[in-house]
């Protein structure tokens, strides 16, 4: 069922669901992009701090190296001796250890930015089952990263000894050395190391992301069926909201029907458009359409227009075209001023209003 269920998601997912996933921690990230930070990391330190590093711990071993003789030995003096080495020691490591944590936090925010999730470091009974441990070492995707692992171990393995092995004569020769020249040596072969892994991991680590990038989107597939039920979460059900169009177009009818008894003239097609219009001379700059409609509402407006014995005109060309143009509540636009000019002084003439 889960396959079928799979096989049905073939739609990319939305952004809704993307931020749904974001909120709770799930993000398309790679490891290898951390292991690649902290490599370069590693390189960097053996290219800027280390030698300095060597320089200041090498500085407190010759201290105990050339006054050995004058460190008392009692328990004491011991214990004062070893915590002053210790703070001295991470006061000079401090630096390298800090690097290595902004690194990786730098890994995690450039891959997907700043994420602050409950969910993800709620406690889960499923984390602390031996079983459910068991089964996501031997799933597909533990076996996948396990030969990952293996891959890249071997990849890093070989091009490193590859470079190290041709530098192998060079060891023989350190016994013949002073020591600093000895060191010297070693650590350019260190730092020609780490560069060349650092290079394969750059590779490494952009196909992981890649790879990474394009299961998750995978993963995050929906059917048709789920794009369906979320618009109708985020829009509304379509049946609703049919339903409310209709309620809100008869209440806008009903307020219409009952603003035509205030018209001062209805003008009709005869029988297929009525649009019923209002004026007032001391207070309107010209008239408003206060109600229109076509077919059955038409028929409804010259009912009420008769009802309260209001004018109606026949007039279908300018029916038609009233209707067609103006919306309820708008005045008549100025291309129908003589139209509308002449029927209003018909009416007003019939009404005894204007003179002839």
């Amino acid at each position: 069922m889960a396959e079928e269920d799979d096989s049905q998601k073939t739609e990319d997912p939305t952004d809704r669901k993307l931020a749904k996933a974001r909120d709770e921690g799930q993000v398309a990230q790679s490891q290898e992009i951390k292991s690649w930070m902290i490599l370069m990391g590693g390189a960097g330190m053996l290219l800027f701090l280390a030698p300095a590093m060597a320089r200041d711990i090498t500085a407190i071993c010759r201290r105990f190296i050339q006054a050995s003789y004058s460190i008392p030995v009692d328990m004491e003096h011991l214990r004062l001796l070893f915590s002053d080495v210790a703070l001295k020691v991470f006061i000079i490591l401090a630096p390298a250890f800090g690097m290595f944590v902004v690194l990786a936090l730098v890994a995690n925010v450039g891959q997907f930015g700043l994420i602050w999730s409950v969910k993800k470091i709620s406690p889960k009974p499923s984390k602390i089952n031996p079983l459910s441990g068991f089964k996501r070492l031997f799933s597909s995707q533990g076996l996948m990263e396990f030969a990952k692992g293996i891959l890249k171990l071997s990849l890093v393995s070989l091009v490193a000894f590859g470079l190290a092995i041709p530098m192998l004569s060079d060891l023989q020769m350190l016994p013949a050395v002073s020591t600093g020249e000895a060191l010297h040596r070693i650590h350019e072969i260190a730092i020609l190391m780490a560069v060349a892994s650092v290079g394969v991991m750059t590779v490494i680590a952009a196909l992981d992301y890649v790879y990474q990038r394009a299961t998750f989107m995978k993963q995050m597939r929906m059917s048709k069926t789920e794009i369906k039920d979320e618009h109708k979460q985020t829009d509304g059900d379509p049946q609703i909201k049919a339903r409310i169009r209709q309620i809100r177009m008869e209440r806008a009818r009903q307020r219409m029907m009952a603003a035509v008894p205030k018209a001062d003239v209805v003008i009709t097609n005869p029988t297929h458009f009525a649009v019923a219009l209002e004026y007032k001379m001391e207070s309107m700059p010209a008239p408003i359409v206060v109600a229109k409609g076509q077919d059955f509402l038409a028929l409804k407006i010259r009912e009420i227009a008769e009802e309260n014995e209001i004018t109606i005109v026949e007039n279908p060309p300018l029916a038609r075209a009233l209707y067609g143009s103006v919306e309820i509540d708008q005045e008549i636009p100025p291309e129908h001023f003589k139209a509308v000019a002449e029927v209003i002084g018909y009416v007003m003439r019939l009404k005894g209003k204007l003179q002839n």
